[in-house]
């Protein structure tokens, strides 16, 4: 075998699970393809239904600090509390924690790396990835697709 064919076969394994572990039917809301599409704008269908990412720093809720609570654009589910949000400088809406039972996590392989994807719980929409370099008390960066989420103020 060559150099080149073992990387291409390492890239190829790389990206094998990297969408969803779980299947549609394995969450309390499910919605068809065209259900979703029709309640999505393009951005949104990309990101929570294909696990894409917007652009760092165009979501308005990067910098929201009102109190309130940040829920599941595709469910309504409460997700995050505005107690529990920081300014990571990354871009991307920031919380140290999410709420109880709000959220379920899985691996995301994609190009040889595996980091630790976060969807709704409820829905299954894409939120974003979780990362070890936060805050106390958790140390944990939930860095969240501002198009996820609907933020409703206290």
């Amino acid at each position: 075998m060559k150099r080149r064919e073992i990387l291409l076969g390492s890239v190829a394994l790389g990206l094998v699970g990297s969408g969803p572990a779980a299947a549609a039917g394995d969450f309390e809301i499910t919605r068809s393809k065209a259900e979703w599409k029709a309640m999505l704008t393009p951005l949104q269908y990309k990101v929570m239904r294909e696990h894409g990412t917007e652009r760092a720093f165009s979501s308005p809720l990067d910098k929201n600090y009102e109190k309130g609570v940040y829920h599941c654009r595709g469910c309504d589910l409460k997700l995050y509390s505005s107690k529990h949000k920081y300014d990571s400088g990354t871009g991307w809406p920031s919380f140290y924690k999410s709420l109880s039972n709000a959220v379920g996590t899985q691996p995301d392989r994609l190009l040889l790396r595996v980091r630790t994807e976060v969807h709704c719980r409820r829905c299954g929409s894409h939120l974003g990835h979780i990362f070890d370099d936060g805050p106390k008390p958790t140390g944990k960066r939930h860095c969240l697709n501002g198009v996820s989420l609907v933020f409703k103020a206290a």
